[in-house]
């Protein structure tokens, strides 16, 4: 059952309950990186002019259920202005008589931004009371706030059985971004998977190696696979009780008929400081007293072969340690290949998580990717495969 868009419903008078993900950085008051804003407010601007009233849900940090003067969302309120180009009223509550009276008294096309949901007792643990009292804010629900699905709280889950429950702009986008990506792949398709742990995707490796048809493993990570195989790795990052895990994804790969990629070559260094002393030796040569830091030109270059011989690309994670130059060498190499691809229409790109958000920036190239996800968490449970509770909760009946 798919979920019903709210660009395709009739929106004019009617109030729409939108939780949003607008937790953005502020610093002495002012929001110092809109693109969350921004982004959101292209969705909703469409909806604005069409008649709707817009009640805005959001949070702001982890205030657990109490007031916290620096977690209000009111500052966010200049900002969303001027994206939307409308001024913002505030509710100081988001749940109770005040905020229904200041929902009850919008028109068409203004907006009413509501205080930290997550200062509300029961928003966390999805108490259908705390649900019920979001719904009277509103006359369809809207969740555009995919980073927030993998939770289940009032706001995001318990509320969509409560009112029509629609998907926002945004939300959808991620979910075509990340459908095309994963379920529905043009082939061939490759996942570069990287970080420092095995032991901490486990889940996203087993269930990518049965669905790509190349899976490159970058970063920590790659040392531990290196290491399974009998390879030294000296003093690098690498979890040696992982041993049987790393195994284990190479046989389901194996019988999946996914090929696993390793570095075939590697960057190591005695420090990991930035203009350390390094040298490029083959991935079964990494001295006693050094340690792996990245991968080496030889495996840049074999990757980039496989990712101009598919036609999907799913990026998760660096391939060595980008935070410090030089060793992220071999990360801004592979993400300008990917991103060259992507330009010459060659493939489809989707990328996504912290780190990798990160190291796209370091490279230059985010804004030439077909998408790139600034949802850490959900991004990464959708890649384990794992139902997501704010996404599945608008699959359901349209309620009359």
């Amino acid at each position: 059952m798919q979920v019903r868009s709210i660009l395709d419903a009739d929106v004019a008078g009617k109030r729409l309950l939108v939780r949003a993900d607008l937790n953005v950085p502020i610093q002495d008051g002012k929001v110092t990186d809109s693109t969350r804003i921004d982004r959101f407010a292209k969705g909703m601007k469409p909806l604005l002019a069409k008649g709707a009233r817009l009640v805005i849900l959001t949070h702001m940090g982890r205030p657990n259920g109490a007031m916290n003067a620096a977690l209000s969302v009111d500052k966010l309120r200049p900002a969303l202005s001027e994206a939307l180009g409308v001024p913002i009223r505030f509710s100081d509550v988001s749940v109770g008589k005040s905020a229904e009276i200041h929902a009850s008294a919008l028109k068409d096309g203004e907006v009413l931004l509501c205080e930290n949901v997550r200062y509300v007792r029961g928003e966390e643990t999805n108490d259908p009371g705390i649900a019920q009292q979001f719904a009277q804010l509103g006359d369809f629900y809207v969740n555009d706030a995919f980073s927030c699905a993998h939770r289940a709280h009032a706001s995001t889950e318990a509320i969509a059985y409560l009112m029509p429950a629609f998907a926002g702009p945004l939300l959808i986008e991620e979910l075509e971004a990340l459908t095309s990506a994963l379920e529905s792949p043009q082939l061939p398709s490759v996942a570069i998977v990287g970080g420092a742990k095995v032991s901490s995707k486990i889940a996203v490796l087993k269930n990518l190696v049965s669905r790509v048809d190349h899976l490159i493993v970058g970063g920590g990570m790659a040392n531990t696979f290196l290491f399974a195989n009998g390879a030294p790795v000296g003093n690098s990052l690498h979890e040696a009780d992982q041993m049987d895990t790393v195994k284990e994804i190479a046989l389901l790969a194996k019988t999946s008929g996914c090929t696993i990629h390793l570095p075939s070559d590697v960057v190591v260094a005695r420090e990991f400081k930035a203009g350390a002393d390094t040298k490029s030796v083959s991935a079964d040569a990494c001295p006693a007293n050094a340690m792996i830091l990245d991968a080496g030109p030889a495996a840049v270059m074999e990757f980039s072969q496989v990712l101009a011989a598919s036609r999907t690309i799913l990026w998760n994670g660096p391939l060595g340690a980008f935070e410090m130059q030089p060793f992220d060498a071999a990360t801004v190499a592979l993400a300008r290949k990917a991103a060259e691809l992507t330009r010459a229409g060659k493939c489809l790109s989707v990328a996504g998580g912290g780190d990798t958000v990160a190291a796209l920036n370091v490279a230059g190239v985010t804004d030439d990717f077909t998408y790139v996800s600034s949802a850490g968490g959900a991004f990464l449970e959708w890649l384990e495969g794992r139902t997501l509770p704010g996404v599945s909760a608008l699959m359901q009946d349209e309620k009359v």
